[in-house]
């Protein structure tokens, strides 16, 4: 016979992993890709990142400079060690290639954010690298 503290700890579990996964993943579209002169080995990309309501990213790295401007909506960001910060349209954020981004998500469950991310870093690497904490 179970323990009654026990099932109810696997409930709970279960329930705050359920409730870890987004509704729905993030919507990324590729914009522009250039290689650029001057810096070998360097590429300039451009992404359009939609967020659902209630979307949020795993943590990671873009081993990258990253600019970010909001285009839409309210979005959270926050590098590790440094505040998190609520981005509305028109408001822009910065990650540099040794930032891990512990949060990233839609500040709403209710309404859509999208942003721009333009990304210099080294030819044919990833956009995204997950960092296990």
């Amino acid at each position: 016979m179970t323990k009654p503290h026990s099932y109810c700890r696997a409930c709970l579990a279960a329930f705050l992993m359920l409730a870890a996964v987004p509704a729905e993943a993030a919507d990324v579209k590729e914009l522009f890709a250039i290689d650029l002169a001057g810096y070998p080995g360097k590429e300039g990309r451009m992404i359009e990142v939609s967020y659902p309501p209630g979307t949020q990213d795993v943590v990671h790295r873009h081993n990258a400079h990253a600019f970010v401007y909001v285009i839409e909506g309210q979005i959270v960001m926050q590098l590790k060690g440094k505040p998190a910060v609520t981005l509305k349209a028109g408001q822009t954020f910065y990650e540099g290639p040794t930032d891990v981004h512990v949060v990233g998500r839609n500040a709403s469950n209710t309404e859509p954010a999208r942003f721009v991310v333009v990304l210099l870093k080294g030819k044919g690497a990833p956009v995204l690298t997950p960092v296990k904490e």
